[in-house]
């Protein structure tokens, strides 16, 4: 019997041998027909036949393209009206002119529901401390009114509305005839974080100046005391003129008030505006709005056509904590032989990690339309590189309206060190996504889109390694050939590339150590731009789509065979270096070596996340629930252990015995636990966490 299994197996192998032999003569896309298994795919390198397996399935489908995406989830607590918001793209014939201020602009403090009328109000979105729990359409039942328009009065009341997708506006008190007070939702489980609004306004009247105070922004300092103005949207605009996102408004003051929120000061934005029609429907916006919904009707667009459908491959890389999708893109022309897609280099790049900077998005969008485009320029790309592509790395922030955070009411970009990948599945995905592809192929640049609240133009932020005098100055030549690519719009002098301690989290440095030298984030401003013909002008969406254009030209020069172009930037680096050292210190420096070891960079007056960073607030809330114990000084600990020995006598050795074989048994269990949250050294809360932690673990909730 056991001879007869051998001589089938022969046979077996025999067979197959001759049918793989069949194959190596017949076209890859007639195999499926002559195997029977379909796990089996065979790549060509010239008349040999490479059989490999099948990639997988992805563990989340993307639907057809007669389906529609997966609806968006929410926050059980988060209301949220039906009314199905879309806006028109369109951009301005001209370049939108900065607010020249005059002066005179006034500054209200103030004044509250105590003067004034509330009349929009929404209950706080977090009943709950920490996220729970997620549902399409978020909560269920009927939607609550939260407006009180008194229409009695002379002039009919603004009707306000928030409760939609990325809209923040928690409150609305009438405290004059045309005088509207806002207050804005902080990030979700947090207090902190108001920057980014997105309103909706009905029942006004053409004509009439209105104004609006936002009165509890946070940050000290904004572009919008640098001139820029907020966005008006008009639907009776789009629908006549096809007009859509405008800048508006005047008597623009950003300025510190007199109210506080937990022991930190306020500010307020103020600013005034005319309605152009009677019985509008109107958005204020902080930026030109980019929602989660907005991505999933462009991919769609992309999958739907067969053309670029050839050469991106969509799919989902994780679900979000709320259940959301982040999609990855794969980008690249089919290679013709093994040896051909091997040699591909790849770049990744990624957006929208902070949910309020729309901006991000919008230079994503331009170019994934370069790249996905049938220009020569595009079909090189393809053909040299592989693109890993993430647009939108914190759907379920973009969701709420959020502008930091995600659900965890944690900052993502200062987490991509963290273990915890049922917290941050988006950044543990990605940076594990990027470990398998440096595994396969040299990754050539990583650059992360961002917005900017404090500064105009667009540049970068980079990796500068001071310990290798050769390689000090190569991570400025992207940047560099950016800004030639981009005179009216990118700054290279406002680019940095020193490597902050607090900044050790975010994606930028963390794919520097992971061995990507040219790691950068691409910041771009809220406002516009200060250099050349644009000078005091704001950016239109279609101007932040040509920095994506840019960006991909830019790739392209920077890889360019012909090493004259690294070799200029190289020297025009050199020199710039050395007279901005004379400027600054006052002195010549001749050797490289000696430059690279100079730090003249100031501060990158990035965004201070440190109050989002640590340990997600559900975890947080975990620790928080043991009994507190009363702090005792040096003196009265001294006083209770004599106390305890004198009434204890003997008896102590045998219990202290006893709580060491119990600390020894414990300290064998979550010995492993522990290394889940090394990167979290306060011994408060890592001992706080531990029976949490333990429990978890036997639920294989955290995962090395």
């Amino acid at each position: 019997q056991h001879c007869h299994l051998n001589n089938d197996n022969l046979a077996f192998s025999l067979k197959f041998f001759q049918v793989v032999t069949q194959c190596a003569t017949l076209e890859s896309k007639h195999l499926d027909k002559v195997l029977r298994t379909r796990q089996l795919v065979f790549d060509f390198d010239g008349e040999r036949p490479i059989p490999r397996l099948r990639e997988p399935l992805d563990l989340f489908t993307i639907p057809s393209t007669s389906c529609p995406f997966q609806g968006v989830r929410w926050p059980i607590e988060c209301e949220v009206i039906r009314d199905k918001i879309q806006h028109i793209e369109w951009d301005p014939s001209e370049p939108e002119p900065f607010y020249q201020p005059t002066g005179d602009e006034q500054a209200p403090m103030p004044v509250g529901g105590v003067r004034g009328n509330t009349v929009y109000r929404i209950d706080p979105a977090t009943k709950s401390s920490y996220f729970t729990y997620s549902r399409v359409g978020g909560s269920r039942g009927p939607i609550k009114s939260a407006t009180s328009c008194a229409n009695h009065q002379e002039e009919p009341t603004l009707a306000f509305e928030s409760r939609f997708e990325s809209g923040n506006l928690r409150k609305a008190v009438q405290v004059g005839q045309y005088d509207y007070e806002l207050t804005l939702r902080t990030d979700l489980y947090t207090t902190k974080h108001t920057q980014w609004f997105y309103f909706r306004v009905r029942n006004m009247r053409a004509g009439v100046t209105y104004r609006f105070t936002i009165i509890n922004l946070m940050k000290a300092s904004s572009l919008y005391s640098a001139g820029m103005r907020p966005l008006l949207y008009s639907e009776h605009a789009a629908w006549l003129k096809g007009e859509g996102w405008q800048r508006t408004g005047a008597n623009i003051r950003y300025y510190r008030n007199n109210t506080e929120q937990d022991g930190k000061v306020l500010y307020s934005l103020t600013w005034t505006l005319e309605f152009p029609f009677d019985g509008d429907t109107c958005y204020l916006a902080h930026c030109y709005p980019y929602t989660y919904s907005n991505l999933q009707h462009y991919l769609r667009e992309i999958i739907s056509d067969p053309v670029r459908a050839a050469y991106c491959k969509l799919r989902v890389l994780c679900r979000s904590l709320a259940g959301n999708a982040v999609y990855v893109l794969t980008v690249t022309a089919p290679s013709s032989s093994l040896a051909e897609r091997k040699a591909k280099r790849a770049v990744v790049v990624t957006a929208r990690v902070h949910p309020g900077e729309t901006n991000s998005s919008w230079m994503m969008q331009g170019f994934l339309e370069f790249l996905l485009s049938d220009l020569p320029d595009a079909r090189l790309l393809r053909e040299i590189f592989i693109f890993k592509i993430i647009p939108m790395l914190n759907p379920d922030g973009v969701v709420v309206g959020n502008y930091r955070c995600s659900l965890t009411g944690r900052d993502l970009n200062r987490n991509y060190r963290s273990l915890l990948h049922d917290s941050f599945p988006c950044i543990w995905y990605t940076r594990n996504m990027v470990k398998r592809l440096l595994a396969e192929r040299e990754v050539v640049v990583y650059c992360d889109f961002h917005g900017h609240s404090r500064k105009n133009n667009v540049f970068m932020y980079g990796c500068s390694d001071r310990k290798d005098a050769s390689q000090c100055l190569q991570e400025r030549v992207f940047p560099l050939m950016m800004s030639k690519n981009a005179t009216d719009k990118f700054s290279f002098r406002s680019c940095k590339f020193k490597m902050h301690k607090s900044k050790e989290g975010t994606g930028r440095i963390v794919m520097w150590r992971l061995g990507i030298r040219n790691s950068y984030t691409m910041e771009s401003t809220f406002g516009g731009s200060t250099l050349g013909d644009r000078k005091g002008t704001h950016f239109s969406t279609r101007d932040l789509k040509s920095m994506g254009y840019c960006f991909c030209d830019t790739l392209l020069d920077f890889c360019d065979p012909d090493p004259a172009k690294t070799k200029h930037c190289l020297e025009e680096l050199g020199l710039l270096l050395r007279q901005e050292v004379r400027r600054k210190l006052g002195r010549e420096v001749d050797s490289l070596e000696d430059l690279c070891h100079i730090d003249i960079e100031s501060s990158t007056s990035g965004s201070n996340s440190t109050e989002s960073d640590g340990l997600p607030v559900h975890l947080l809330n975990a620790t928080n629930q043991g009994k507190k114990k009363h702090l005792r000084s040096r003196k009265e600990r001294n006083r209770l252990r004599q106390e305890r020995v004198q009434s204890t006598g003997p008896k102590i050795i045998q219990r202290n015995i006893k709580h060491l074989v119990d600390l020894t048994k414990y300290m064998s269990i979550s010995t492993s636990l522990q290394r889940t949250i090394s990167d979290y050294t306060n011994p408060t809360v890592h001992n706080a966490l531990l029976p949490r932690l333990q429990t978890s673990a036997r639920n294989e909730r955290y995962v090395l």
